[in-house]
């Protein structure tokens, strides 16, 4: 490997270390209220379970192998979704390096995924298992180029690793290896790799990998899909084309939002070439556009199956995500220099990481002047401190996993559970455990009534809560204008 091509993909590496940790200390600046994926976490690591619900549970997994040793904090949180975004970058890079011919490229196609907003902003403010899937995603490509390039032994197991990974970090990701073996299968120059005996490596390691999730798969299906069907298909009553039209216009639109800006910036960069180096092509060119050929019509026969209606940018994220190294191999295989528009992207680069760290600044800081006010700005510190001036509980019982997950960060010592699971019921002899408090906070507003499913989880263990005395509270947000307030509740449930 040529120095100038190690010293440009370190660079680029040090470049984003340093960025990601701009990224954890703006987050700890913030208030430490949680986001919806970071309560669930937060909640989450307390248990080692073979499936936590509609999301597989490899984030759940190493969340909870860090907070056995660091202890739950908003740092244990953060630093973890830092670290695992920083290896998704830094082996697309290296993916990179290895398919193009210029390997000094390798460090600026890393830095392009910043022109991804599902993986440079929303992966920041509130994803979890998005994030395992980018690194799992990334991962597998650099097995995967690895395999076809070299085929050495280690290709296969890092493949079988990642697509373990991958399987139980999102079920979408499935798309990635199905669409890659297609792919391959279809090229006479690659098709070999798929005849070695090597190949039940792959299928070895990633099955011990997915085994005690897909036991657990078995008796579970319905609470692993059930949330994910619910957001995919719309409840309203539709004609079979009305539902399928729906369901593809969703579709290209999701396309265009994860592409478009990328499309757009390297288009101003390269400006006519762009256009030219569109018809360019390469043998590792026609395998990518293959694979995400072949991944978007299993999402449009996925449609047709389920009739969804609603498909997310971000659900397209395992084989979409290759589409910068994509359109940077086509420009590299025209032949032209490069040098100019190597250069104007570089410049957009720094750019764009200061803007999502100002957006993910804003939109919490700037809640007085904005007027909305996001889930970091709800006061769980203040509701806290208020609800355990008098005594300090031995149970929280929490409406929900955001409640809980936000007390959790609050209360660190003290054991919390739901009315869902992994809790599912109540425990028997509840006032027996110690002061118990129940906690629930308002959706919006200052109006905290008690929700009917944290009732009817207390009746389960003979309690009445309309017997108990309820308090209420309204707090000021965090940067909220005067008179914005957030409502919550509590009760403590009498000693036995």
């Amino acid at each position: 490997m040529p120095q100038t091509a190690a010293v440009r993909l370190k660079g680029a590496v040090a470049l984003v270390a340093c960025y990601f940790v701009l990224n954890i200390c703006l987050r700890l600046v913030l208030p430490d209220s949680l986001e919806l994926d970071e309560a669930e976490q937060a909640f989450s690591s307390q248990f080692l379970l073979a499936g936590y619900g509609p999301q597989p549970p490899f984030y759940d997994w190493i969340q909870y192998a860090l907070v056995a040793v660091t202890g739950i904090s908003l740092l244990s949180l953060t630093v973890l979704k830092n670290a695992i975004l920083f290896l998704g970058y830094l082996f697309y890079g290296l993916a990179a390096r290895i398919v193009l011919k210029d390997r000094s490229m390798a460090g600026i196609v890393m830095l392009s995924l910043i022109t991804l907003p599902q993986v440079a902003f929303m992966a920041q403010r509130d994803l979890t298992h998005t994030v395992a899937v980018i690194f799992a995603a990334s991962l597998f490509l650099y097995g995967l180029f690895r395999l076809l390039d070299r085929g050495d032994t280690g290709s296969y197991l890092i493949v079988g690793i990642a697509t373990g990974i991958g399987l139980i970090s999102k079920y979408n990701f499935a798309l990635l290896p199905l669409s890659a073996f297609l792919a391959v299968l279809l090229d006479p120059d690659f098709r070999r790799r798929l005849l070695d005996f090597r190949l039940l490596i792959v299928i070895v390691i990633a099955a011990m990998i997915v085994l005690p999730h897909a036991i657990w798969l078995l008796g579970n299906l319905e609470l692993a899909s059930a949330g994910t069907l619910e957001k995919m298909v719309d409840a309203r009553q539709m004609s079979w084309f009305a539902v399928t039209g729906k369901g593809l216009l969703s579709l290209v639109v999701a396309v265009l939002a994860f592409s478009a800006l990328t499309v757009a910036l390297l288009f101003a960069a390269f400006r006519g070439d762009f256009l030219r180096a569109i018809k360019a092509e390469t043998r590792w060119t026609r395998l990518i556009g293959r694979m995400m050929l072949i991944s978007l019509i299993a999402v449009v026969i996925i449609i047709l199956a389920t009739n969804a209606t609603h498909i997310r940018e971000r659900w397209l994220t395992p084989f979409l995500m290759v589409l910068p190294l994509y359109i940077f191999l086509k420009i590299e295989a025209s032949g032209i220099d490069m040098t100019a528009g190597l250069r104007r992207f570089f410049v957009v680069v720094p750019v764009l990481m200061a803007v999502v760290l100002l957006s993910l600044y804003v939109r919490t800081a700037g809640g007085s002047w904005i007027g909305e006010y996001t889930k970091l700005n709800v006061p769980f510190a203040a509701f806290a401190r208020s609800a355990t001036a008098e005594r300090k509980p031995g149970l929280i019982i929490a409406a929900d996993q955001y409640t809980a997950g936000n007390m959790r960060i609050q209360l660190p010592d003290i054991p919390i559970i739901t009315p869902r699971a992994p809790s599912k019921t109540a425990p028997a002899g509840l006032a027996s455990l110690g002061p118990v408090l129940v906690v629930w906070a308002a959706d919006e507003g200052a109006d905290p009534t008690m929700p009917e499913e944290l009732a009817d989880f207390l009746r389960t263990a003979g309690i009445t809560p309309e017997s108990l005395t309820q308090h209420s509270l309204a707090l000021p947000y965090y940067y909220g204008r005067a008179g914005d307030v957030r409502g919550f509740g509590y009760l403590w449930l009498p000693a036995s």
